[in-house]
């Protein structure tokens, strides 16, 4: 199993499912718009998206929560394109990617309730965090289940 999670030679034979790959096309245009939104909306998303304050925080303070948000989305766009060259040239990857996204929204989860931040409603993210922890579990057995090639 290690092997198909890191395998030695990083190719483009991807042999799981091929419902596993299909959602993580999806989770990439997913990735990819996201953080377009962190890092070209005005206020990052911080306000509209993920409901914090704003208009109840200094000029500064604000500023510094747009700022974490956009570089956010940059991290975003970056785990973006590595998602896009893994889905075009380096398939076998994918069980490795799900890995890294059960291990990311996990943690999500951790820090958010290890460094809380008070907000006026529930952002869609960390609704997303709950669903896509199962999900990419699910389909991270399924991209390690070999298909038959007959």
């Amino acid at each position: 199993m290690l092997l198909q999670l890191i395998p030695p030679n990083i190719t483009n034979d991807y042999r799981g499912s091929l419902l596993a790959k299909r959602v993580f096309m999806l989770i990439t245009v997913v990735t990819l718009v996201r953080s377009l939104i962190h890092i070209l909306a005005p206020d990052g998303g911080a306000q509209t998206i993920a409901t914090i304050p704003l208009d109840t925080f200094g000029t500064n303070a604000a500023d510094a929560v747009v700022l974490a948000f956009s570089l956010w989305g940059l991290s975003q766009l970056i785990i973006g394109l590595v998602y896009v060259g893994v889905l075009f040239r380096y398939q076998s990857l994918i069980p490795l990617m799900y890995a890294q996204i059960v291990f990311e929204y996990a943690m999500r989860i951790v820090l958010g309730v290890m460094k809380p931040v008070e907000t006026i409603g529930t952002a869609p993210g960390a609704i997303g965090n709950y669903v896509l922890i199962p999900l990419a579990l699910i389909m991270l057995a399924l991209s390690l289940r070999q298909r038959s090639t007959t």
